[in-house]
């Protein structure tokens, strides 16, 4: 597969991190369709909505016959991401799951991939690890002069046990307020997050300091945005979606049926 881009200087890299800390900090929030290749990047770039583009791990993994949670290997998904940013203009944040036990260096690997930010996950280590993790993230963006924009993601609510919601929703406060002490750009609290929930996080945390995933049962990004949210994402279900639609299509085809007359040619480099 080609594309007419070029691979990202460092210089480019770095431009691409402010205009997407810029888009954080906008007071409308940043909705990004998560992709999972360069074709679904293509076409996402390609809408008019569109600002920046954001990398589903989960979905990667899927594309690659790995299940989510870093097992695919690392190298895998740094070429995916190149593979990525390779086929838009607009800046790319990539899921970088956990910092596969070593963020600093993931982070370094994903900059060189043309990345200005990425979504880490703390996966509910001890708070003392988690900030850590995000410092060494942070730390790797400034070696290579960039202002990297961390959406460093707790789990304090879907990794969180029976505790109660109000329990979880707490040290998802402090869990936040500690990734940005360290230099994090967001903190990104995943979950099917109602308007008290989110109120709650808005202001223990800060407004447009909160990133949230759009799932079915979840708020509108209008609504979040109305509530203080700067990022609305939708990981993995933008593929769901994509592949639901190749089921479909395939029991209907399969049933001496054809192709829909109105199918756009997407996938044309």
């Amino acid at each position: 597969m080609s594309s007419s881009h070029q691979p990202r200087s460092l210089t480019r890299v770095a431009v691409d991190a402010q205009t997407l800390a810029d888009l954080y900090a906008a007071p409308t929030a940043l909705r990004v369709v998560n992709v999972w290749d360069a074709v679904s990047a293509r076409v996402v770039s390609q809408l008019p909505g569109t600002h920046a583009i954001a990398t589903a791990g989960h979905g990667i993994a899927a594309s690659h016959g790995y299940a989510d949670g870093e097992q695919i290997p690392l190298d895998t998904m740094i070429a995916a991401i190149a593979r990525i940013a390779s086929a838009t203009d607009l800046p790319v944040s990539a899921d970088l799951d956990g910092g596969f036990g070593d963020a600093g260096e993931t982070v370094r690997r994903a900059i060189g991939a043309g990345a200005s930010g990425a979504n880490i996950e703390d996966q509910m280590r001890p708070l003392d690890e988690s900030v850590a993790v995000m410092r060494a993230a942070i730390a790797a963006g400034e070696r290579e002069e960039v202002s990297f924009v961390l959406n460093a993601r707790t789990d304090a609510l879907v990794k969180g046990g029976d505790r109660p919601r109000e329990v979880a929703i707490a040290d998802a406060i402090e869990r936040g307020r500690a990734y940005l002490d360290v230099g994090a750009t967001c903190v990104f609290v995943p979950g099917v997050l109602d308007a008290d929930d989110t109120r709650a996080l808005v202001d223990g945390i800060g407004e447009r300091k909160i990133s949230v995933i759009g799932l079915p049962g979840a708020l509108t990004a209008a609504e979040y945005e109305a509530l203080g949210v700067a990022r609305v994402s939708y990981g993995p279900m933008p593929q769901n979606v994509a592949l639901t639609a190749l089921k479909r299509l395939g029991e209907s085809l399969l049933a001496d049926g054809v192709i829909p007359a109105d199918t756009e040619a997407l996938n044309n480099f």
